[in-house]
């Protein structure tokens, strides 16, 4: 068996639907312009340079969940997914999940970003297995807290061995392994692969990955 693992935002879409979803917030009046466009910002630059705190992100990220009721947001969510989302799927993307899938690889998407934003993303690319950052439901409703460990940097290790625990697996279970991704925060995960590959790389990946001789790829 062989596994195959994507990272999403600026890997199979060329963007950041963590970003997009709260610029989109934002374009329909549901979160307050002046308030959170600078912070949204604010915390994309930090994500790029790797100066991130997840915690404090997800308390920005999250909380806007909690405001609107679940219909409502599940309304928003489709409106975004076909304006925002479906654009920025990479010409390559699909292409490299149909390989893999050909192969008959386990194909998972790990991402950082939400399971509300990006369970449908996962679908729309044709992926039954989703990893990622889990928001707490209550009684139906979004909370604004996160259930957890946060799918990000070493998380993303730590909910991925979970993950394969409750399938009944472990790394030992795969000959050959992929993960593909696009930032210096998936160094970690890609430093445990067989097959590490840095896709669209930021300027830190793109380094370590041509000092480590890793295979370095677009899908745009």
């Amino acid at each position: 068996m062989k596994l195959a693992l994507f990272d999403l935002d600026n890997t199979l879409i060329a963007g950041d639907s963590d970003f997009e979803w709260a610029q989109f917030l934002i374009e329909k009046k549901a979160l307050d312009r002046e308030l959170h466009e600078a912070r949204n910002l604010e915390f994309y630059e930090q994500y790029k340079a790797g100066t991130l705190d997840i915690h404090e992100f997800l308390d920005f990220q999250l909380k806007p969940l909690s405001r609107h009721p679940r219909t409502q947001l599940e309304s928003w969510r489709s409106e975004f997914l076909a304006k925002k989302i479906v654009p920025l799927i990479a010409p390559g993307a699909q292409r490299l999940i149909g390989s893999h899938m050909l192969d008959g690889d386990l194909c998972i998407i790990i991402t950082a970003t939400n399971s509300f934003v990006t369970a449908p993303i996962a679908q729309i690319l044709g992926i039954n297995n989703l990893i990622a950052t889990e928001p707490e439901i209550k009684n139906g409703e979004f909370t604004g807290k996160v259930v957890g460990t946060p799918c990000f940097r070493e998380g993303k290790i730590e909910r991925l061995e979970t993950w394969l625990d409750q399938h009944n697996l472990t790394w030992l279970s795969f000959l050959q392994s992929w993960f593909y991704s696009d930032s210096l925060n998936d160094l970690p995960l890609l430093s445990k692969v067989t097959h590490p590959v840095a896709v669209d790389p930021d300027t830190v990946l793109k380094k370590h990955a041509e000092e480590n001789d890793w295979t370095v790829m677009s899908l745009r």
